[in-house]
């Protein structure tokens, strides 16, 4: 085949397959445009998540006609003014946004400079259908109809408009996050999903954007060496979510999504949060023009730098530095009404004791031995085991073999976190959440099997807010989450009421829960089977329904959790893939100590 010209048509349509992928990309070109014109104040519309419409105004600086019939044409911009390509100081110098756009939708473009007349072009994919006066503020107003409407080839691979609602709402947070200077609103289907003011301080607008605890839960990060300074806000670590999707990165003022610097973020948190656990951050990193080159990627949505060293050692140190003078700070005190509705939890008798007791029932209270009267069994008395205190317990039946069971009898706790038992083999060590949480989970998937997890309703039902996205993600999947006994309903835009939670999870944090789902639904691919999904959302449910480090445990606790163990399939393992327990041999130990 010879080698030929293509026609100008399709070369567009190339061009556009670079810068717009989906309603998000041709989304974020506007809006960008509209920052680099100077405005202070930006509002958007969008339809049907972007697909049907996209409209951007801004109060800027605006363009005369001419100056509007040049940016349709290819490779031309007002933002590089020189030919030093590595010197942009903009967010973009891209001479294909508009015609790019243009040439798979229909656009409107509207604009004015202050003291002339306006002028309105409109274009149908790629055909100039008219053009004259327009009456409008200073500014520009871009509209943008149909798009990919006349490419069917790319709109049947778009998502569903709430999907592209979704990655349309975080490029504006992400753009509105890097400028507080600017008055952002978002308007979806006729109605105000976002609205930010102009003149908000870094923190103010950070926690507007993200959730409105982080103020009271984050704090300041500010460094600078050799040219380069970070600043920003970073959750402390027990201010956490459960993906990553909430850590915002920006490089000269660029929202950017960049391995290195994720890494160095999850490096400076390395040591302070489980590795299913992701912090909350928004990090500035301002450098010099030619120490980062930001035309990586065709949407420069990647950088790469002169010194990568450099640049992720000091988002380490930064974020560090800031975590260790936050001290021994946690998630602000909750609410004195909230620690008025503590109680103590009784202890729950294993299958034994219950049978231990049952015998005893005619005997009255006075005589029964000092266990079985605080055992919690008898309703005549609403008492409850003290917990162990560094002391041994009186047994309220034979001390079991230690050869009759794999993983031994328990002799202690260490840090309210490990269970020590006693093996015919040696010294077992058990992390008492990781293996809780596996033996939630194969419950709940075993109620799965039989029907359905039951469910336990609440009194007053929970009111959760989460933003937007979050919502219709967890109303999408309502009928799934109530398999497992999870209750939802929508409740406003950005709030879901709890109505009932899984049994098996007690009363457990509601909220914490509910927020987790929410990320971890947005984390999933939506060619997922419905089993893998159901697995995904059963690990979230038993993360949160699982004994907790730092919880005292009794002997009998302890116990019956060895023996659970050693009858679940799996358990040697927890949900997110951690071992739950580990052995130290006889023949380990006398090495320890010189014997062997």
């Amino acid at each position: 085949m010879s080698i030929r010209r293509l026609p100008e048509h399709l070369v567009n349509r190339i061009a556009a397959g670079e810068v717009v992928e989906r309603p998000a990309s041709a989304l974020k070109e506007l809006v960008e445009n509209a920052i680099d014109a100077g405005s202070t104040r930006i509002a958007i519309r969008l339809a049907a998540g972007g697909t049907e419409l996209i409209e951007v105004i801004d109060d800027g600086c605006g363009m005369s006609s001419p100056e509007m019939a040049l940016a349709l044409e290819r490779h031309a911009t007002s933002k590089l003014p020189d030919d030093e390509i590595d010197q942009v100081t903009t967010l973009g110098f891209r001479g294909e946004a508009l015609p790019s756009i243009a040439s798979v939708a229909r656009l409107g473009l509207e604009s004015r400079v202050r003291g002339q007349e306006g002028w309105a072009l409109t274009i149908d994919n790629g055909d100039r259908i008219g053009e004259g006066p327009a009456a409008l503020p200073p500014g520009t107003r871009v509209r943008v109809e149909q798009l990919f409407a006349r490419v069917p080839a790319r709109r049947k691979f778009l998502r569903s408009p709430r999907a592209e609602y979704a990655a349309s709402l975080d490029v504006v947070k992400r753009l509105a996050m890097a400028r507080p200077d600017i008055a952002f609103s978002l308007e979806h289907d006729g109605r105000r999903t976002l609205s930010v003011q102009g003149g908000e301080t870094r923190p103010e607008r950070v926690a507007a954007l993200t959730d409105r605890d982080l103020a009271e839960n984050s704090v300041g990060v500010d460094l600078e060496r050799e040219g380069h300074v970070l600043g920003g806000v970073a959750g402390i670590p027990t201010f956490n979510r459960g993906v990553a999707d909430h850590q915002y990165l920006f490089v000269n003022g660029r929202p950017v999504k960049d391995r290195l610097l994720a890494g160095a973020v999850r490096g400076a948190y390395a040591e302070m949060l489980a590795r299913d656990r992701h912090p909350v951050v928004a990090l500035f990193l301002d450098v010099p023009a030619d120490a980062v080159d930001v035309n990586v990627h065709p949407a420069k949505t990647e950088v790469r730098f002169r010194d990568p060293s450099l640049a992720r050692g000091l988002i380490v140190s930064g974020l560090r530095r800031a975590l260790d003078e936050a001290g021994h700070r946690s998630v602000q005190r909750p609410s004195d009404a909230a620690l008025g509705m503590w109680q103590s939890e009784p202890i729950v008798p294993t299958p034994q004791l219950w049978d231990s007791v049952a015998a005893n029932d005619a005997v009255p209270y006075a005589e029964l031995p000092p266990m079985q009267r605080y055992s919690g069994v008898h309703d005549r008395r609403p008492s409850f085991l003290a917990p162990p205190q560094a002391r041994a317990e009186p047994a309220a039946a034979p001390v079991p073999e230690v050869a009759d069971f794999p993983l031994g009898v328990a002799r202690g706790q260490v840090a309210k976190t490990y269970i020590v038992a006693e093996a015919q083999d040696g010294l077992v060590l058990v992390d008492q959440h990781a293996a809780h949480e596996r033996l939630v989970l194969e419950r709940m998937r075993r109620a799965m099997q039989g029907g359905g997890v039951a469910s336990q309703a609440l009194l007053l039902p929970e009111v959760v807010e989460l933003d937007e996205p979050g919502c219709d993600r967890l109303e999408a999947r309502a009928e799934e989450l109530a398999q497992f006994g999870l209750e939802l309903e929508r409740f406003g835009p950005r709030a879901m009421l709890v109505r009932a939670t899984p049994a098996a999870l007690g009363k457990g944090d509601v909220q914490g829960l509910v927020t987790d789902l929410a990320d971890e639904l947005a984390s999933y691919d939506e060619a997922l089977s419905l089993k893998e999904r159901l697995d995904h959302v059963a690990a979230t449910m038993a993360c949160h329904g699982s004994v907790r480090a730092g919880r005292i445990l009794s002997v009998v606790e302890m116990n019956a959790l060895l023996r659970e163990m050693e009858a679940t399939p799996h358990s040697g393992q927890c949900n997110h893939g951690r071992p739950t327990w580990v052995k130290l041999a006889h023949g380990d130990i006398e090495k320890l100590f010189g014997r062997k």
